[in-house]
């Protein structure tokens, strides 16, 4: 099965491709070669572009207050298990207060490393990292793999809370929302959302095979069926094509 996730406005769509920035950092971080931890270099650099807007993080630790009041009021209700109520807020004050004591915005401490701005300055360039563009650089790429994950980590650490801020929020809003199974009738299905609700993202887990093409707002989501041809190129797919569809909230 495959999952697709899309998002219904600009906040939720920086959230998660932060998310898929980190997500990316970790594999690269893990391993060995230097052309890995090039690009986890390379990752560092797109998630401070990503989040170098001014409004982000308060933006964020609003989201979190926002779930904290939330979760709150369920105090006292009897179908509410105290302990997991208990272990959300906490999490989320974690993430909050982690948040909050960051200065500036997330990667404004690795902005003031010199030797990683001259790296960042030449790496959009196409083979602007070459030995003898920036010497200091390829001798680091030399080090044993530990100690070059040592440096990373401690890049990577001054962007955790960032990261963890973003999984608190992710993970409440996508546990918002409940599967249900429904079909794309010859290739196209098409939903009608409540005026008086919200939804931040849509979920579609699927079969391997059909790609699907979403299109959304806040009244109406339409999702058609594609499939690959030869060369690649999206073809509509007239089939039934059942799958599972999540809207959260």
């Amino acid at each position: 099965m495959v999952l697709y996730e899309y998002p219904f406005n600009e906040g939720i769509r920086t959230m998660l491709r932060l998310e898929h920035l980190f997500d990316r950092l970790g594999q690269l971080v893990a391993r060995d070669t230097p052309v890995d931890h090039h690009f986890a270099i390379a990752s560092i650099f797109e998630i401070m572009d990503v989040a170098s807007r001014a409004d982000l993080k308060s933006d964020l630790l609003k989201e979190l207050e926002r779930h904290k009041s939330q979760l709150l009021g369920y105090r006292g209700n009897p179908n509410i298990s105290e302990a997991a109520l208990d272990e959300i807020v906490t999490r989320i004050d974690h993430a909050f207060n982690g948040l909050n004591q960051l200065p500036g915005k997330a990667g404004q401490v690795l902005a003031s490393n010199e030797w990683l701005m001259s790296i960042r300055s030449r790496i959009s360039i196409p083979g602007g990292t070459c030995e003898f563009d920036l010497p200091a650089y390829y001798a680091w790429q030399q080090h044993e793999p530990a100690r070059r994950r040592a440096d990373l980590a401690g890049w990577i650490g001054t962007l955790t809370p960032l990261a963890e801020a973003l999984q608190a929020l992710l993970g409440l809003l996508r546990d918002s929302g409940a599967p249900h199974r429904v079909v794309a009738t010859s290739g196209h299905y098409q939903q009608s959302l409540p005026a008086g609700k919200v939804y931040q993202l849509m979920r579609v887990r699927l079969a391997d095979g059909p790609v699907p093409e979403i299109t959304g707002h806040r009244l109406m989501v339409s999702i058609r069926m594609m499939r690959p041809d030869a060369e690649g190129r999206l073809r509509a797919d007239a089939a039934d094509t059942p799958f599972e569809l999540t809207l959260c909230a």
